[in-house]
């Protein structure tokens, strides 16, 4: 289906569709390597971490801090079950020097945030100030977890003492609130995986000046099992938000368009999102990867790398072994380790328990972008 667009905002919406008994195949070149055991090194014997991100600047690199990087990454106590980690989920702080990462604690004091927990987000330093995007999930005091999800800026400095990384954090500002296109997902129950969005703010501005903000939305013009959308707003003078029309529409393909982010490369815009197999449409079969379009500008129009979007995928016998990947300006990705060590391509669903969950910093992978051709960099390349 060709892009809409939209003439009051100038967005062309990309539609992903994908026909019911279409396999998007992953290439030779897509597929990650498999991970043996040292290359799960936990940054933290009593937590799992997932979803990972650098502080970084306006063009989205990371900045140096004390000799490395400052990354922040979920993180939950570990537990028997490693998919609860979601529901007691807050944002940790790490200081990562030649490929290691150290934890550092906790990013954000307890109750600050409107929710229950804090879920994904991105982090900038601008005119000395450190900017933290983040998802706050559920609501503050809750008896049982909710999947209300909003959209939130708090911001600190950075310490110049030794014992100390942020000073005081700013009470937390909501970005945009869900409507027009964007449903809001305030379901009191449901499963991981199948539950809507409204989650994962990344902020990127554009040459011009223009302040984007990007987001994993669910589509309220169809509610169907499968309405992932990659939202978009535009920044006004008073600070607040605008919604536009989505980069992506995947209705009827896929329901977590997840972690949307933007890159600069070659003259042209690189955008990136996650997804996992088991949220694609029925008849679909697809890959856990990364996936993503470019364009010359963010209005579009935009064109699925590979002509299908997928760009890195999971070893066709690890189907799980890594998730939530995340691209760096110079074509670094990040992403952790999931359940890794399963050696069965037949695998339809992730293994009960903790024997094979790494909750871990994954080792980083390296792109090759050739216009609309992406990759992993093969060696010596």
């Amino acid at each position: 289906m060709p892009p809409s667009h939209s003439a009051t905002t100038g967005i062309e919406t990309l539609h992903w569709r994908v026909a019911a008994d279409r396999t998007i195949e992953a290439a030779a070149h897509a597929r990650i390597p498999v991970l043996r055991a040292a290359d799960v090194r936990r940054a933290a014997s009593d937590l799992d971490i997932w979803d990972a991100w650098p502080l970084a600047d306006v063009a989205g690199q990371p900045v140096q801090w004390r000799g490395g990087e400052l990354w922040f990454a979920l993180a939950a106590p570990v537990a028997p079950n490693p998919e609860q980690r979601h529901f007691a989920a807050r944002i940790h702080h790490f200081h990562r020097r030649a490929d290691a990462f150290h934890h550092l604690g906790p990013t954000l004091p307890a109750g600050l945030s409107t929710g229950s927990r804090e879920w994904s987000g991105s982090a900038r330093l601008e005119g000395g100030k450190v900017h933290l995007y983040f998802t706050a999930a559920g609501r503050r005091g809750e008896a049982l977890p909710s999947y209300l999800q909003r959209l939130f800026v708090t911001s600190s400095t950075l310490s110049d003492q030794d014992d100390a990384v942020f000073g005081r954090w700013s009470a937390p500002r909501e970005l945009l609130a869900p409507g027009g296109p964007y449903l809001d997902a305030d379901a009191p129950d449901g499963r991981l995986g199948e539950i809507k969005a409204f989650r994962d703010p990344f902020a990127w501005r554009s040459a011009a000046g223009d302040e984007y903000l990007l987001f994993t939305a669910s589509s309220a013009r169809d509610r169907g099992a499968h309405n992932g959308l990659v939202g978009l707003a535009l920044a006004e003078a008073d600070g607040g938000y605008r919604a536009l029309p989505p980069l992506v529409d995947a209705t009827g393909t896929n329901n977590e368009l997840e972690r949307p982010h933007i890159v600069a490369h070659g003259s042209r815009l690189y955008l990136f999102w996650s997804t996992q197999a088991k949220v694609f449409a029925p008849g679909i079969t697809a890959p856990t990867g990364l996936y993503g379009a470019v364009a010359d500008r963010i209005g579009g129009p935009w064109m699925l790398l590979n002509d299908h979007g997928l760009v890195l995928a999971n070893p066709l016998r690890e189907p799980f072994q890594a998730y939530s990947w995340w691209v760096l300006p110079d074509l670094s990705v990040a992403s952790f380790v999931d359940y890794w060590g399963v050696d069965d391509a037949t695998a339809s669903s992730k293994p009960l328990g903790r024997s094979q969950f790494g909750g871990a910093f994954a080792p980083f992978l390296h792109l090759d972008l050739d216009g609309a051709r992406a990759g992993l960099k093969q060696s010596g390349r």
